[in-house]
């Protein structure tokens, strides 16, 4: 009779895997059933709990160290490869093969699909795990693997940076990727090239050291001088991108959004690009307003030491070009040499001759210092050429062009409608702009130095509003208005403001929509945690003055009408809004009109810049900005400003809208100590006063 013992037991165990698959299968479905609800539950809960600041949050207790860990044993149940469709047919599939090892060659797979997988959800480039080191540079890879796994720190002291570093030569088996055989390779000369032009580009190449390969005669002196070329790199995107200094060391009334390179983007970026030069250099601003001054920071170098070279006085020189077959005349003395060093000629550099290329170099520098471009080299040329106002200029240019690096990325490159606003603070004017080209400009008014300096941010303008009603800040109220009524309880009504008690003891002081509006007949708003906005206004002398910081913080624009228009169109082309529809709605009711797609509005502070006319201008460091920068870049000494940096930012909390019972006011505020109702009893408790019926005075409280 035939054995069919061995065939049964194969059935047996076929049926028994399906089994443990139905099972595997239902505790799944219930485990995944019971994470919804609780998830949905938790969501209920969190929508109803006020989520406080980080910096609030309570130390973790044990039942959040147990929400947790809850879902850990399945977490640990699955395995290394990334989560698959779950089948029907996947289930025995598992169960069959849940008593064998995997290989060590499956598991490197596995490995390595996890690695690619993660990087493709991330957005990185799959790593390349797996390299052949040549022999020559297997010492280095070993030096590399101990200097990462244990003094990294000491080269990289940026947590994030060296995780990054660990991870990228983890992923190629610490092969030295700047060295080859103990040679630079051509990726580590292109760099090295780029870290060396640094001054271009406005950076200081000292900040970026690059190692001598050549010197490095021991594997382990290449390792330490590989990751060196590495900090190098990186810190030079960082510099490049977000600035050598940050924005709160400079004022506590800056605020733009960090933008910080990805330190294994950069390495993936970098290492994998045709021309890494040029990889790396892209981390410096795309901006126009950049790159122009950028152009103008070479014209001032003279690209040569010419700025350390002093023309000695001497006769005025000049060149007459040919005239009426009269010969061109060209004068000959023995500074010429030196003006061609100082003006960057290098052709003929010996000569002593004034020719027309000189005295067209002249005519170029006379023009970049307002001097009458004669071509001519005369008494006030050469004292400006020697004059100590140059190198003032670099530096100008320099801290204009760091400032140009917190400014969000976006503005260079194409966005929706590529249309933002830029205001500029020292030059009082204001920009519309839309692909990298101006559509409309005017005059604004600013913040007057000191406590109501207008802040430099970057916020998104959603809407405006015609015929607004001026809610008088707590700041004004409390040191403008409060003093006032002190001296005369009708100034208020005078003005033609209102003033009303909440229930919870404070006061609101407003101004209702009309002519003599302190925001005049548009307010344009992009919520910040200033406080401040753009709008009109009924002063309108003042946009005649060249110098125009007279505000509170808030920016006053000459033509909102205009303006007004011009943002409308640009939101909502086929509205066809003019400056004569707006004016049509002025009037005593607020009318709101929001925009399909927020602008970007940039407030910044541009000492240094480019005119449409290609000519390098400065204006006025009404704040003192400029002053702050060049002194911390002087007092880094070579250092990176970022260790200097402040690491608690300023709070910038709303002043407080009520104002105690039983307080008394002085010019300054609340005066200490003081007790009693008799200001506030007077304050609400007289009855309305007529008033003089002259023209009430102007508001100069206004923002």
């Amino acid at each position: 009779m035939r054995d069919t013992s061995h065939g049964r037991r194969g059935f047996d165990r076929v049926l028994i895997a399906v089994a443990a698959s139905f099972v595997a299968l239902s505790a799944t479905s219930a485990l995944g059933q019971s994470a919804a609800t609780r998830t949905a539950e938790d969501l209920a809960i969190d929508a109803a709990v006020p989520v406080p600041e980080p910096v609030d949050l309570p130390p973790p207790s044990i039942a959040d160290l147990k929400t947790e860990t809850a879902p850990a044993p399945a977490v640990a149940a699955a395995p290394a490869t990334p989560p698959a469709p779950e089948t029907t047919a996947a289930a025995p599939a598992a169960v069959k093969d849940d008593s064998k090892q995997p290989s060590a060659e499956a598991a490197k797979d596995t490995s390595k699909e996890a690695v690619k997988e993660s990087a493709k959800e991330s957005g990185e480039k799959p790593a390349h795990v797996a390299i052949t080191i040549p022999a020559a540079d297997q010492p280095v890879a070993e030096q590399l693997r101990d200097l990462l796994a244990g003094k990294a720190a000491k080269l990289l002291d940026r947590k994030a940076e060296r995780a990054a570093v660990e991870k990228f030569y983890a992923a190629r088996d610490y092969a030295p990727l700047w060295t080859s055989a103990g040679a630079a390779t051509p990726l580590a000369k292109s760099v090295t090239a780029r870290l060396k032009d640094a001054a271009a580009e406005g950076l200081s190449p000292t900040d970026y050291p690059v190692p001598d390969f050549a010197a490095a005669t021991t594997p382990a002196a290449l390792a330490e001088a590989e990751l060196k070329l590495t900090a190098s790199m990186l810190d030079y995107a960082r510099h490049a991108q977000s600035g050598r200094m940050h924005f709160s060391q400079v004022s506590a009334d800056i605020l733009y959004p960090e933008h910080p390179i990805d330190p294994a983007q950069v390495l993936a970026n970098v290492t994998t690009a045709s021309d890494p030069s040029a990889a790396l250099a892209s981390y410096n601003p795309p901006l126009k307003l950049y790159r122009d001054l950028k152009a103008k920071l070479a014209e001032l170098r003279g690209e040569s030491s010419g700025s350390a070279i002093t023309i000695a006085d001497g006769p005025a020189l000049k060149y007459v070009p040919e005239r009426k077959k009269k010969p061109a005349v060209e004068m000959d003395d023995p500074r010429v040499p030196q003006l061609r060093a100082r003006l960057g000629i290098t052709e003929n550099a010996d000569s002593t001759r004034y020719d027309a290329k000189v005295a067209a170099a002249v005519r170029k520098f006379q023009d970049s210092v307002d001097l009458p471009e004669t071509g001519v080299l005369d008494e006030r040329t050469v004292k400006a050429l020697n004059s100590p106002k140059r190198d003032r200029q670099i530096d100008i240019v320099l801290v204009n062009m760091e400032r140009l690096r917190w400014l969000p990325r976006q503005l260079g490159v194409p966005s929706l409608g590529n249309a933002y606003v830029i205001l500029n603070i020292p030059d009082f004017t204001l920009k519309v702009m839309q692909n990298d080209a101006q559509v409309w400009t005017t005059r604004v008014v600013t913040g007057k130095p000191g406590k109501h300096a207008t802040p430099m941010l970057t916020e998104t303008m959603k809407y405006i509003t015609v015929n607004p009603t001026w809610n008088v800040p707590p700041s004004i109220i409390y040191n403008e208005y409060l003093p006032a009524l002190q001296q005369d309880p009708t100034v208020l009504q005078r003005m033609g403001l209102r003033l009303e008690r909440n229930r919870d003891g404070s006061i609101h002081i407003s101004q209702p929509p009309g002519e003599g509006n302190a925001l005049g007949r548009i307010r344009f708003n992009f919520p910040n945690k200033f406080l401040v906005y753009q709008h009109d206004t009924p002063d309108k002398h003042l946009f005649a003055r060249e110098e125009r910081a007279f505000s509170h913080g808030c920016m006053r624009v000459q033509n909102p009408d205009q303006y007004a228009a011009t943002l409308l169109n640009i939101t909502m082309p086929n509205e066809r809004y003019t400056a004569e529809r707006i004016r049509g709605m002025y009037g005593r009711s607020e009318i709101d009109l929001k925009f399909p797609t927020p602008i970007p509005v940039n407030i910044t502070y541009q000492t240094a810049f480019v005119d449409d006319a290609g000519k390098l201008q400065f204006r006025k460091d009404i704040y003192g900005r400029d002053a702050v920068m060049i002194s911390l870049m002087r007092d880094s000494r070579g250092k990176d400003l970022e260790s200097i940096v402040a690491h608690a930012q300023p709070s910038y909390s709303r002043p407080r809208a009520d104002i105690p019972q039983g307080v008394a006011f002085n010019d300054n505020g609340p005066a200490a100590g003081a007790s009693g109702f008799s200001f506030f009893e007077r304050l609400f408790g007289l009855p309305p006063h007529p008033g003089p019926t002259q023209r009430p005075p102007r508001n100069v409280f206004a923002r």
